[in-house]
């Protein structure tokens, strides 16, 4: 067995290798000396990376791929039954791990924190997950999306600190036994494993009731986390921190000033008040300020909640804020893909309607006054599409004009009905210009048609429509 990890992780083989999840987990398995393997629909950048670590990635799924020796089958919840290598794994007895059970057992011995929440998880985990590195702590992490300046997801760090993202989608972060935990907000989401926001709610209580004895629950100021706020007050051994711009808040945020694509927060620790503070240590307030690197008010509430999280285990506030300006942003999260004659090519993971808000009004705010935000949406889920398809076409409104493809499945069958009509719908009574298009191949030409100097292209959701930031680069340059 390597050294450090468990036996069922010495050989691996995840089904998937290549997902944000599961290729974490990978490269932090094949850092601690596992002998990794894996497969994956499509060659990639994050395949090559993991040969670079040295695990073996096969492209497609077939029975073969599956080596006699393996010591588990690592599946995230989107694999299906029927997969050749599922299959084979229960033919030859290997035992078959979730993800976040393999996650689980990598953080099991290490002070973790563990980062919820409908929306903002990536970013949060980030952002911490640099200014700990930056601070000489050497952490381990897991995250869902490649930091701008390792240009990786995962690392197995020799601190003692583990920042991992965790997924409340399939409840699967009820697995996790954090020392602090965040929570920044909660929402009715992940329509085909939640009946109603009670389930939501219940499966968040469920997250806070595994943080260890003496540890504290970071909160944001979104209603939905107040909430969960309010039904767990008063657990045992629970502390319970409150961030956000409201007066009661034991890390407040005094002001947030946006500076082109970047943003400058203030933030007053102790609230000025007798509540707990980040701290513990309640009474005198301190107050600090620091920059941002991603515009939107958002982001910075993100960053408040990582800095909270931080002083709880003890990091000074002002050195972990002045860390915090190490961050430089994290892949699909409003990232920066090019610039070509005059034109900005943006790329947003967003496909909840908050986030789609929240994104295209931090983009107002950073656009010059004669700019236009130009957006290419891909819907994500046909569940998500016909709860959600209505309040996707209002925040499209926010965009000067948009283009709509076709739902992404993913791992959904589709909903008859169900196409993303609702959203063009929608969004063409409430005024916006959007116009639908069918074929991926087709949309840097429409683009290119539309775009001027000055504008902004953000292409937007959680599929493949990333693919499109470079070719429309290209096409415009041509």
């Amino acid at each position: 067995m390597a050294s450090g990890i468990p036996s069922a992780m010495d050989r691996p083989h995840f089904i998937g290798i290549g997902g944000a999840g599961m290729s974490g987990i990978a490269k932090i398995l094949a850092q601690r000396g596992a002998k990794v393997a894996g497969s994956d629909a499509r060659e990639s950048a994050t395949a090559e990376s993991l040969r670079a670590l040295g695990a073996t990635v096969h492209i497609g799924h077939a029975a073969e791929h599956l080596a006699d020796d393996a010591t588990s089958v690592v599946v995230s919840s989107a694999i299906r039954a029927d997969n050749p290598e599922l299959v084979r794994a229960a033919e030859l007895g290997v035992p078959v791990v979730h993800r976040s059970d393999a996650l689980a057992s990598l953080m099991h011995t290490e002070r973790p924190i563990a980062v919820a929440g409908t929306h903002g998880k990536t970013t949060t985990t980030s952002m911490l997950a640099v200014a700990l590195s930056e601070l000489g702590l050497d952490p381990s992490y897991a995250i869902g999306g490649d930091l701008a300046g390792p240009g990786t997801n995962a690392r197995h760090g020799e601190g003692a600190i583990f920042v991992a993202e965790a997924d409340e989608s399939d409840r699967s972060f009820q697995k996790y036994d954090p020392e602090v935990a965040i929570v920044l907000n909660v929402e009715l989401d992940h329509h085909a494993n939640y009946a109603s926001l009670d389930e939501i709610y219940e499966s968040f209580e469920a997250f806070v009731d595994r943080i260890r004895p003496g540890g504290c629950l970071v909160v944001g100021e979104h209603s939905g986390a107040r909430e969960l706020a309010g039904r767990v007050s008063g657990r045992e051994g629970l502390t319970i921190v409150r961030v956000g711009e409201d007066v009661g808040a034991d890390l407040r945020i005094r002001q947030i000033t946006p500076k082109g694509m970047t943003s400058e927060v203030t933030v007053v620790i102790g609230a000025e008040g007798d509540g707990p503070g980040a701290s513990g240590e309640g009474g005198t307030a301190e107050e600090l300020t620091f920059t941002v690197s991603v515009p939107g008010r958002h982001y910075a509430h993100n960053a408040v909640a990582a800095l909270a999280a931080g002083v709880r285990l003890g990091v000074a506030p002002a050195d972990l804020a002045r860390a915090l300006t190490a961050y430089t942003g994290v892949g699909r999260r409003l990232q920066l893909k090019g610039e070509a004659r005059g034109v900005q090519v943006i790329d947003s993971y967003a496909h909840h309607p908050t986030e789609m808000n929240a994104d295209l009004e931090a983009l107002r705010g950073a656009a010059g006054e004669d700019s236009r935000i130009l957006v290419v949406f891909q819907p994500h889920l046909f569940s998500r599409t016909q709860e959600l398809g209505t309040e996707m076409g209002a925040a499209l409104a926010l965009a000067d004009a948009s283009v709509v493809l076709d739902i992404y499945p993913a791992r959904e069958d589709p909903i008859p009905g169900v196409t993303s009509a609702l959203i063009i719908d929608a969004a063409a009574a409430g005024g916006a210009d959007v116009r639908p298009e069918h074929t991926m191949a087709a949309v840097p030409d429409v683009i290119a048609g539309m775009a001027r100097p000055g504008d902004l292209v953000l292409t937007m959701g959680a599929g493949d429509v990333t693919d499109l930031g470079p070719r429309i680069l290209a096409r415009l340059e041509s």
